[in-house]
């Protein structure tokens, strides 16, 4: 009996080890996604879409308010969060330790899916004699906040048409102040790098009459190739008062990425739902119009994590 005991006993501590070990593999893995300021796009699309998510998936999301792009990228470095949302200009800046990032390379990240468009829209006054980019040469054009993604944005793009900030008349302002600028007459033109169309360009075309500056097709493609993030966007005609037709510009993507530490598994259900969710992603926010799988992987210039990778792959989008 004390033999048969002893068997049993040996017996059920080798099962309860084979369902703990079992269970330790199938764990379930916490996902804390970082966005932007609690009201801007990425808050609000994030929000909808790690709820979407979570109730798709089973995997437990939560939403953290950050200061966007930069900070996201060391966030995910730091191992305090492990989804977050970047411009893809900002996360090559990043892995490969340039311009944002001069001097402190990050790799502790892998893409997902590119989500939507932020289009790089250069807004003028037309009393300004300005009609193309190589017309803000000797004017006033604000570039965005200092050292923000805009002004490495409007130095590339300047540079491509032959001008260098030592060539204008350069201010560093928010895009609410610059529309404020250019509405007084302060500045001649500004860029601003959003979804559009943007508010405080909304805002300032309802009082002041603008132009939007094309990004021709030649200059576009010397930017692609020399920066793989951009893509070409057309700000659709009538997206603000007195611009009737399609401008043709550049865009970057607003990006998921993940931290290399998530399992593929985990960021494989998370890619796949996310584009079979698309229905009720646009029902809860407007940019879910944008996110397709062609879209997603498009002007992607860091590697994909294993299991985004997998999902694209299976679709045939990679």
């Amino acid at each position: 009996m004390k033999i048969k005991s002893g068997a049993l006993i040996l017996g059920a501590a080798l099962v309860l080890c084979l369902a703990l070990n079992a269970c330790s593999k199938n764990k379930t893995e916490q996902v804390r996604m970082a966005t932007g300021g609690s009201t801007g796009t990425y808050y609000a699309y994030g929000s909808a879409v790690g709820q979407i998510l979570t109730e798709k998936t089973k995997i437990p999301i939560t939403i953290q308010s950050t200061g966007a792009s930069k900070a996201n990228i060391l966030l995910i470095a730091a191992n305090e969060v492990e989804l977050a949302i970047v411009q893809n200009d900002v996360m090559d800046y990043a892995y490969k330790g340039t311009e944002l990032f001069a001097g402190e390379q990050v790799t502790a990240f892998s893409a997902m899916a590119g989500l939507y468009a932020e289009v790089c829209q250069i807004i003028a006054n037309p009393g300004s004699g300005i009609a193309t980019v190589a017309d803000l040469k000797g004017k006033n054009v604000s570039v965005g906040d200092a050292g923000s993604g805009v002004e490495f944005n409007a130095q590339q793009i300047l540079s491509a048409y032959g001008i260098s900030f030592d060539d204008i008349g350069k201010q560093n302002l928010s895009f609410a102040a610059s529309a404020d600028a250019l509405r007084d007459n302060k500045i001649d033109a500004f860029f601003c790098t959003a979804g559009a169309p943007t508010t405080a360009v909304v805002d300032l075309a309802i009082g002041k009459d603008i132009i939007l500056l094309e990004i021709d097709d030649a200059h576009a493609a010397q930017l692609m190739k020399e920066f793989p993030f951009y893509t070409q966007y057309p700000v659709p005609g009538g997206s603000y008062r007195g611009v009737s037709q399609d401008t043709k510009t550049l865009a970057v993507k607003a990006t998921f990425i993940v931290s290399n530490k998530l399992s593929e598994e985990t960021v494989y259900q998370l890619t796949k739902n996310l584009f079979e969710s698309r229905a009720e992603i646009i029902s809860a926010h407007a940019k879910g119009t944008e996110l397709s799988p062609p879209y997603g992987v498009g002007g992607i210039s860091i590697p994909f994590h294993p299991g985004a990778a997998k999902y694209f792959r299976e679709i045939g989008a990679l």
